[in-house]
């Protein structure tokens, strides 16, 4: 009887729980479309605190932010769907979904961002460029989450072998989509500190980063909102999740290592470029938040620990995905902040950029349509998340 009235008791506050943040992020949701409203009623350039110099600002990195986030979900969901066995399969369900939601979000900030946006899907499927890297990554981003969604639906009805067979379509998409993404930034020779190779490998890496510390921290999320005990299975789950965040932190600082040491004997403008992070304007933002924050004490505290604490788990996957965020702000900043004709008397050094109200407001909906998507998740598939782990 004790056991029956504690769970008529929890059922309640949980659902008063998960109201509250639903409609905490439909009021983000609303607070970032009054942001595209006002910029669409005063100007873009009025809004935003681009300029003809920095054309790209703090959206473009949070729109590659979500997009790569929802890649690492989508790889490890179809790599945990089509081994099975492995001790990811309790989390690969819920994955899926997330990796949909944060894609989501991604096309909110993007939608919101350009200044008109009924003009991306009409383009995309009337004037197709294939030349184009921009065109190859919109379109492959949405073919996955129609794939996705569809996988999903499939999940649903217990339709496993054709949900594995396109959960399988839709991370070739992804990794395509994201190789691209890191392209659109390579292909630029005009931009010496993004041209090159390395980009759309390294988005790939930090996407593998990214989808496992968030499926640490909405799962464990989940449980707090649910207020469910952990059981072992999920649990493993996540200390696989905690491999792989530990694997990605040494292969992701590597190579972040490796991109200043290749600046360091370039030219002037490219080591100029890396100077802006390690000693220049944006250095905080790299030492203390993409490097130390995000990289560096994460790995430090799940080795430490050896991965036996939930608590250290998700705090580790907290800072990791704060960051990534940093991370695509700074990889965008520095590859815009030196001036073309740097090399002339009178020409600042640096380029400044400070993201504007409006900017930030963006960043927020993006959030918000992350969260609701997360609680609507919780609320109506908890039971197919959960099955996961049978």
């Amino acid at each position: 009887m004790k056991g029956n009235s504690a769970a008529t008791t929890s059922a309640p506050s949980n659902m008063a729980a998960a109201n509250k943040l639903m409609w905490l992020s439909l009021f983000f949701i609303l607070i970032g479309v009054s942001g595209a409203v006002y910029a669409q009623m005063v100007g873009h350039h009025h809004a935003f605190a681009n300029t003809r110099e920095m054309p790209w600002g703090m959206l473009i990195g949070v729109y590659a932010y979500f997009a790569i986030i929802s890649t690492g979900l989508c790889v490890l969901a179809a790599f945990s769907h089509a081994f099975g066995g492995n001790q990811m399969a309790p989390l690969a369900n819920r994955m899926v979904w997330l990796s949909i939601i944060s894609l989501l979000g991604a096309f909110m900030v993007i939608g919101l961002e350009i200044e008109n946006p009924w003009r991306m899907p009409l383009g995309v499927i009337l004037y197709p460029n294939v030349t184009s890297n921009i065109w190859w990554m919109g379109t492959l981003y949405g073919m996955a989450v129609g794939v996705m969604f569809l996988e999903l639906l499939l999940i649903l009805t217990k339709r496993y072998k054709l949900a594995i067979f396109l959960g399988v379509i839709a991370a070739i998409t992804e990794a395509l989509a994201n190789s691209n993404l890191g392209a659109v930034f390579a292909s630029l020779q005009a931009r010496p500190f993004w041209y090159g190779s390395q980009l759309p490998v390294f988005f790939l890496a930090c996407a593998v980063l990214s989808g496992a510390a968030a499926i640490v921290i909405f799962t464990y999320f989940s449980h707090i909102l649910q207020k469910r005990p952990m059981d072992e299975h999920t649990f493993r789950g996540l200390q696989t999740a905690g491999k792989i965040m530990v694997l990605m932190t040494f292969l992701v600082t590597l190579a972040t290592l490796w991109k200043f040491i290749n600046a360091s004997v370039s030219n002037q403008e490219l080591a100029l470029a890396a100077d802006s992070l390690l000693k220049g304007p944006l250095a905080i933002n790299f030492w203390v938040f993409e490097i130390g924050i995000g990289l560096i004490l994460p790995g430090l505290l799940l080795v430490i620990t050896r991965l036996k604490s939930i608590h250290v788990l998700s705090a580790a996957a907290l800072m990791i995905l704060v960051g990534q965020f940093f991370s695509r702000f700074n990889m965008v900043v520095s590859g815009e902040i030196v001036p073309f004709d740097y090399e002339y008397v009178g020409v600042p050094q640096y380029l400044s950029y400070t993201p504007s109200i409006a900017e930030y407001l963006l960043v927020i909906a993006g959030l918000g349509v992350v969260g609701f998507g997360f609680v609507i998740g919780e609320r109506f598939f908890d039971e197919t998340f959960h099955a996961g782990s049978h």
